[in-house]
């Protein structure tokens, strides 16, 4: 939208009018000043309702000790400045206040690399951060690992959210030892009543069957399959992603899909012994 400036041309003493970030003359023409600052909201709001749309700073975050409100020295042309090197590592000490925060960005910095690492969402890295978050409160971590924790807490919440992620496949991508996962989920589970189920085999078909690149009808017939295996108790104290291997095996062997039992294993990071067991059971 146009407005008009009070001030004349320099050149023809021409009226000036402001569009967009330049101001120009409408009489010759003459670009007399550029603001590339854009003034307005950052963002819009479609909605009916009377917020402000103006803000500044990154959005609040559960994954951070202090949620994402503290401010750092950058590294700007005077960044190999002795004094400024020493501005930026003193600032970095003062954030963190007490033993507590510096376990809490240890074991958030841990929960943030195994999102990466499994390929999980950012619902789940905020409720993992609020679990451990939870087990501070608590008191729980006193004499335990806190890598343990960190791994129990994304075990958990993609327990709670039905996200399909083994024990196995959070062990293999964490600094933590079987033990210490295992002695701190049993803590997290025990004091504070998480709602988590036995897994299901049918959450881990869809993506099995995506890493062997099967098709609609395979994965179909394999989740119903593993429901049938649940259902006829054949699933009962075995490996869900073991269970999930041989159903997705036997549909592909009757869809005619090029599927072995290897292939199947590997990506459910079972033995074929396993997937081979299923498959029998559920083929008969």
């Amino acid at each position: 939208m146009s407005t008009t400036r009070a001030t004349g041309c320099p050149e023809c003493d021409g009226r000036l009018t402001a569009d967009g970030d330049e101001t120009v003359c409408e009489g010759c023409g003459l670009v007399v000043s550029t603001d590339r600052l854009d003034r307005g909201p950052e963002w819009r709001s479609f909605e009916d309702d009377d917020r402000n749309p103006a803000r500044c700073g990154a959005p609040l975050t559960r994954s951070r000790h202090d949620r994402g409100l503290s401010t750092e020295i950058g590294r700007s042309g005077r960044g190999k400045n002795r004094k400024w090197s020493r501005l930026r590592r003193q600032h970095r000490r003062t954030q963190i206040r007490s033993k507590r925060e510096r376990n809490q960005v240890y074991g958030f910095t841990e929960i943030r690399r195994l999102m990466g690492a499994l390929s999980l969402p950012d619902r789940i890295r905020d409720q993992s951060c609020s679990l451990f978050e939870s087990a501070q409160e608590e008191d729980l971590l006193r004499g335990r690992s806190i890598e343990g924790f960190a791994s129990a807490a994304v075990y958990a919440a993609c327990r709670v959210a039905g996200v399909s992620r083994t024990t196995q496949e959070v062990l293999d991508a964490a600094k933590a030892t079987a033990d210490e996962h295992r002695a701190a989920y049993d803590a997290l589970n025990r004091e504070l009543g998480l709602p988590v189920s036995a897994a299901e085999p049918a959450e881990f078909v869809a993506r099995f069957a995506s890493e062997l690149d099967l098709g609609q009808a395979v994965r179909r017939r394999a989740r119903d399959l593993a429901e049938q295996a649940v259902d006829s108790g054949h699933a009962n104290g075995r490996n869900p992603g073991g269970v999930a291997a041989g159903a997705i095996y036997l549909a592909a062997r009757r869809k005619d899909e090029a599927v072995t039992q290897a292939e199947a294993a590997d990506v459910a990071d079972v033995t074929p012994v396993t997937v081979r067991t299923t498959y029998q059971a559920l083929r008969d």
